[in-house]
């Protein structure tokens, strides 16, 4: 009992804390890549938005 609250008042525990860092590290470069595939959207969007107004522009082949 007595090493199971000295490991308790003793401080965090290492490998807790290695722990905590590697999952923040892995969130931090999760919240990258989602900002990166967002931005990689918005230009395929604006592409797409690009090919519809230019085909819009055209007049029909058999009018």
């Amino acid at each position: 009992m007595a090493k199971a609250l000295f490991g308790h008042v003793g401080g965090p525990d290492p490998r807790m804390v290695q722990e905590m860092r590697r999952l923040q590290k892995r969130v931090r470069d999760l919240e990258d890549e989602v900002g990166r595939l967002q931005a990689h959207n918005d230009q395929l969007s604006a592409a797409v938005a690009d090919v519809a107004v230019g085909a819009a522009d055209r007049e029909p082949a058999l009018a």
